[in-house]
């Protein structure tokens, strides 16, 4: 029978990408793929291939609710990891992988406590909460962003971000620069960044030079709250803007357009990369590790990114921003091609390798 590799990975794009893009490799080497997350992980699952099962354990976080789901926490996460164990049980795998969030834990605990081979996959530069718990207890490091603060003694392998197929699809797409022709500016914040973007670019946008607005369009990502008020913000501009809580298409969207904003999230600058577009990005403030600011260190060094903390995002900051690079086609084709300069392309295929050097022997 095939070797089986369960991937273990928490209920956001950014552990969620990654991990569906090492299912993709996987399968194609010819391994059986197993997703484990809970309820709220399985909502989005529904980019991973049809051929990967979706295991659903109890888990929780201490960073939701109130005393008592506080308290209740040990309990999931025990029933978890027993639930876990009992499939390893069933169908041994040959590596357990994991990609941080708390719904990863019960897989991680219950290799762990089998002895099965097993690594992480850290996409920021500093180790999320989880990944800092079995850093020191896994067979191997995997880093996305380079360097990446680990704990004394833990050395890492640095693979890269693996992106989806639809983003490799779009490497290196050709980049049409800024000029006087129809230009689209994406914006995207993330499930969790997203508000301060509404509050800010549409504002912002509109305090570019008219014949430079009368170019735009825009499509921006928003919490399914804000559209309302996002769209009128937008339509009070006279801006031509679309503004919805997903894109399904993004890869074709980021690959069409001549700037993007956004936060500075793994998934986000790996993307960036490998498609080669320039872009503003806003580290998240509210990250307890700052991982975000880490994350940009690669683009913005390499001059292919402009860095605005939070707390110095401002319209009038963002507009001076976005007007240089919009109205500097040279720049904004350097930045481009600077952004694809640090792309790993082929991150999926090192951690897949990285996978089978580890795998248990048949």
């Amino acid at each position: 029978m095939s070797p089986l590799l369960v991937i273990a990975a928490g209920g956001t794009g950014g552990h969620m990408f990654p991990a569906q893009s090492l299912a993709e490799e996987m399968l194609s080497r010819g391994w059986r793929v197993t997703l484990s997350t809970d309820q709220r992980g399985a909502r989005y699952s529904g980019g991973f291939p049809e051929d990967v099962p979706v295991e659903v354990v109890p888990a929780a976080t201490f960073a939701r609710g109130g005393p008592l789901a506080k308290a209740a926490v040990p309990l999931r996460l025990t029933q978890g990891t027993f639930r876990a164990m009992q499939a390893f049980r069933r169908d041994r795998p040959a590596l357990v992988a994991g990609f941080g969030g708390y719904p990863s834990i019960p897989a991680l605990a219950g290799a762990t406590l089998l002895k099965l081979p097993r690594l992480i996959h850290e996409q920021n530069g500093v180790l999320g909460r989880v990944n800092q718990i079995f850093a020191t207890r896994v067979d191997a490091v995997a880093c996305g962003t380079w360097p990446t603060e680990l704990p004394d003694g833990v050395d890492g392998k640095h693979v890269g971000n693996p992106v989806r197929a639809a983003i490799r699809a779009r490497e290196a797409a050709p980049y049409i620069a800024p000029g006087d022709h129809p230009m689209s500016v994406l914006v995207t914040g993330g499930s969790q960044g997203a508000r301060i973007l509404s509050d800010v670019v549409p504002e912002a946008l509109s305090r570019l030079p008219v014949d430079l607005r009368a170019h735009l369009r825009v499509a921006h990502q928003a919490r399914p709250e804000d559209i309302d008020r996002v769209t009128a913000a937008y339509a009070h501009t006279g801006l031509r803007a679309e503004v919805l809580p997903f894109f399904d298409d993004m890869p074709n969207r980021m690959a069409d357009a001549q700037l993007v904003i956004a936060r500075s999230g793994a998934s986000t600058v790996a993307d960036l990369s490998v498609i080669g577009r320039p872009s503003i990005l806003v580290p998240l403030a509210s990250a307890l590790r700052d991982e975000q600011t880490a994350n940009a260190r690669g683009l913005v060094e390499a001059n292919a990114a402009i860095l605005i903390p939070e707390r110095k995002l401002t319209p009038d900051t963002l507009a001076q921003q976005a007007e240089l690079i919009l109205t500097n086609p040279d720049g904004a084709s350097r930045m481009a091609r600077a952004a694809n300069s640090i792309a790993i392309p082929d991150a999926a295929s090192r951690l897949a390798d990285l996978c089978e050097s580890l795998r248990t022997p048949a």
